[in-house]
C-alpha cells in the first residue's frame, strides 16, 4: 500500500535543515542577493553540519540518503533562498557522475576526499553555443594514449568560482554527436584550468556562476568516468534523471515560502474594513497556491522515490521539473499580486523569491526539452493504453430501452467504421459506409468481442 508518512530519521533531517535554513539563510539571503555575492561560509556550515554531500554511499564514508530524503533538506534550503539552495546542493549534482560510474580507482579517491574535507565540486555540460542540445557540445576531449587532452570552455558552471574538483563532459568527435561524448572528473589546480569572472545574472545572485576554460589539461585516464561511444552520454543522461527531482524540490519550497507570505499580508492588509484575505478573489489565489505546493511536492517525493527505487526515473524526474517548476513561478507571482505594491519592491522577499524561481524553468534542461523527454519516453512504450483501440470500441443497442435498462442488452453483432466511426448491427457490415462511403473492407467486428 501507498504510505506518505516520513520516517524518525526523515523527519530529523528535514527539521536539522529547517532549523539549519532559517539560522543561517534566511538572515543574510537578501543581504548577499544585493551585492551579488555567494557567501562560501554558508556552504561550509551547511557541510560541517552534515548537510551535504548525503547522497555518497556508506561505502565510500558517506551518509548514503536517497534521493527522497535529500529532496526534504532541499525545499527546506530553498525556503529560505533557493540561490543558496542551488549552490548547497551543487556538490550533490558535482557528485552524482562519480557514484554513478564504473570507476571504482577515482571512486575510491575523491568520494572520502569530499567527505573528509570542504572541498566543491562542479558539473559542468553546457557551453555558451550549448544548453539543452547536450550532445552538441564542442569542448573536446583528444585522445592521447589512454588520457586526454581538454581544450574549450564551459559556461553556466555553478560554484566554478570556488570549486576544488569538477565533473566534464566533452566530446572527442562534435560531429558524432552523442556518441562522441565521455565523461570525466578534473583537478580544478590542475595546469591548464583557468576561471572566468562570476556571471550577474537577474536571479538566484547568491549563487556563482561562471565560465571554465580548458587549455590543453591533460587529464589521466583514470579520471575517466564513461568513454564515448554511447557509455558516457548515457552517464550524463542518467545523472540529469537522479538530480532533477531535486530542482523540483527548489521549487516547492520557494514557492512555500511564497504561498506563505501572502497568506500572511492577506490576513493583516485590511481594504474595505476587512482584511483582503476575507475576500472570495484572494482567498481562491490562495487556494490554488496551496494546491499547487502540494501537488507539486506529491511529483518531487513519486519522482525522487523511483530514483530511490533503483528504476528509470526519467519520465517522473522531466515531468516533475517542468511542472513544478512552472507552479512555483505562478504561486510567486499571484503572491506578489497579493502584496500589491509591497510585494514589489526589495522590502518584502516575494520579489526575490520570484527572480530566483525564474531559473528554475531554465537550467538542466529547459521545460521545453522536458517536454520533449515526456513525449519521446510515451511514444516509445514508456506508457501503456488502459482503453480498447478506437477501432475496437462497441457501442450497443437496444429496440425497447426500458426492457434494456431492465434486463440488459441484447445479443448483437456490430461492425465499426474504421474510417470515420459508423457503428452498424448486422450479421454482414454494409456494402458501403452511409457516412464516409469507404466499401465495405473498412468495417472491422467489434461485438461480440473475441
Amino acid at each position: 500500500m501507498v504510505n506518505f508518512d516520513l520516517s524518525e530519521t526523515q523527519l530529523a533531517y528535514q527539521k536539522k535543515a529547517r532549523e539549519f535554513a532559517q539560522k543561517e539563510i534566511l538572515p543574510v539571503a537578501w543581504y548577499f542577493d544585493e551585492k551579488d555575492q555567494m557567501p562560501l561560509y554558508i556552504l561550509k556550515r551547511a557541510y560541517e553540519e552534515g548537510l551535504t554531500n548525503v547522497g555518497i554511499p556508506k561505502k565510500y564514508g558517506g551518509q548514503g540518503l536517497g534521493m527522497l530524503d535529500t529532496s526534504l533538506m532541499v525545499e527546506e534550503f530553498a525556503s529560505c533562498g533557493p540561490g543558496l539552495a542551488t549552490s548547497i546542493f551543487d556538490n550533490g549534482l558535482g557528485e552524482e557522475p562519480l557514484i554513478l560510474s564504473d570507476n571504482e580507482v577515482a571512486k575510491e579517491k575523491y568520494l572520502p576526499e569530499l567527505i573528509n574535507n570542504f572541498k566543491l565540486i562542479s558539473f559542468a555540460t553546457s557551453e555558451t553555443g550549448m544548453g539543452s542540445d547536450v550532445a552538441g557540445m564542442r569542448c573536446k576531449a583528444t585522445p592521447d594514449g589512454q588520457d586526454y587532452i581538454l581544450n574549450g570552455t564551459k559556461y553556466w558552471v555553478t560554484n566554478g568560482g570556488y570549486a576544488d574538483y569538477a565533473s566534464i563532459f566533452a566530446t572527442t568527435n562534435p560531429k558524432e554527436r552523442h556518441k562522441g561524448i565521455l565523461g570525466m572528473v578534473v583537478d580544478m589546480k590542475w595546469d591548464g584550468v583557468s576561471v572566468e569572472k562570476h556571471i550577474p545574472k537577474m536571479g538566484q545572485r547568491c549563487s556563482n556562476t561562471v565560465a571554465v576554460k580548458f587549455d590543453n589539461v591533460r587529464v589521466p585516464s583514470e579520471n575517466i568516468l564513461a568513454r564515448e561511444g554511447g557509455p558516457g552520454f548515457e552517464l550524463g543522461m542518467k545523472t540529469f534523471s537522479h538530480t532533477r527531482p531535486m530542482i523540483g524540490a527548489f521549487a516547492v519550497g520557494a514557492a512555500r515560502s511564497a504561498m506563505e507570505f501572502g497568506m500572511q499580508y492577506a490576513m493583516k492588509r485590511k481594504a474595505f474594513g476587512k482584511p483582503i484575505g476575507m475576500f472570495e478573489g484572494i482567498q481562491f489565489k490562495i487556494a490554488e497556491m496551496f494546491q499547487k505546493v502540494e501537488t507539486s511536492r506529491l511529483m518531487v517525493w513519486r519522482s525522487a522515490w523511483e530514483a530511490d527505487e533503483g528504476r528509470d526515473c526519467t519520465l517522473w524526474a522531466s515531468m516533475a521539473k517542468f511542472y513544478t517548476t512552472e507552479a512555483a513561478f505562478e504561486v510567486a507571482n499571484d503572491a506578489l499580486q497579493i502584496l500589491g505594491g509591497y510585494g514589489y519592491t526589495k522590502y518584502f522577499p516575494v520579489e526575490k523569491l520570484l527572480r530566483d524561481i525564474r531559473l528554475l524553468q531554465i537550467y538542466e534542461g529547459t521545460n521545453q526539452i522536458q517536454r520533449l523527454v515526456v513525449i519521446k519516453s510515451l511514444m516509445k512504450g514508456g506508457f501503456t493504453p488502459i482503453m480498447p483501440s478506437l477501432d475496437d470500441l462497441p457501442r450497443l443497442r437496444a429496440e425497447d430501452i426500458e426492457d434494456a435498462a431492465r434486463q440488459g442488452m441484447r445479443e448483437q453483432i456490430v461492425w465499426r467504421c474504421k474510417v470515420c466511426g459508423h457503428i452498424h448491427n448486422g450479421t454482414e457490415p454494409p456494402e458501403e459506409c452511409p457516412v464516409c462511403r469507404m466499401k465495405k473492407g473498412t468495417f472491422k467486428k467489434v461485438w461480440p468481442q473475441q
